[in-house]
């Protein structure tokens, strides 16, 4: 379930009515990329940034990227149009995810890495997805990880200009996006 906006035009950090000490009310909160679309695709821009989306994560899965989740964010996930007077130009994309079994030597997974700008360098990304993309490789040193977490949670967490505490999502990165692909091309709620 995606909350409700709060008054600042930002997704609530917990659901109103618990508490922050309740970790299954806190965000990020677990929704389908459906979801976000249905959500989210609202006008032709936003429409245009989730094509952007499946289409960077569908090549993620070419490689074989499938198992972990991506946590979504920024003014995507805002009420921009109202608070900022604009669309969103991108989506903030951390993704989460244990290295493909042909990338597990960590050498070889760098020089992949080095290979595809348009997967992980964020100004690829951005430019080709209209994704403001991140990777947290969760095969790596545990005590990395964790720093690695609390740095983009720390920063996903809040608006970059007033600090405001807001919420985010997180969709599994596994699924086909073919429900996601269906709706998009139907025109979203633009097209509605």
């Amino acid at each position: 379930m995606i909350p409700e906006h709060n008054q600042s035009g930002v997704l609530p950090p917990f659901l109103p009515g618990s508490t922050p000490a309740s970790p299954g009310s806190m965000a990020p909160y677990r929704v389908s990329l459906l979801h976000v679309a249905q959500r989210f695709g609202i006008n032709e821009v936003r429409i245009r940034i989730l094509n952007g989306l499946v289409a960077y994560r569908s090549q993620l899965r070419k490689e074989g990227i499938s198992a972990g989740f991506q946590w979504v964010d920024g003014s995507f996930v805002e009420h921009s149009e109202r608070v900022l007077g604009r669309p969103p130009g991108d989506v903030d994309i951390i993704t989460f995810a244990q290295r493909p079994k042909q990338y597990r030597d960590p050498a070889i997974w760098r020089v992949f890495v080095h290979s595809r700008p348009d997967l992980f360098d964020p100004t690829q990304t951005k430019k080709q997805y209209l994704c403001d993309a991140y990777f947290v490789d969760l095969s790596t040193d545990p005590l990395f990880l964790v720093n690695q977490t609390r740095y983009w949670f720390g920063l996903f967490s809040h608006q970059r200009e007033t600090f405001l505490w807001k919420g985010m999502l997180e969709v599994p990165i596994g699924a086909d996006d073919a429900d996601v692909c269906a709706f998009l091309d139907g025109g979203g709620e633009y097209g509605s």
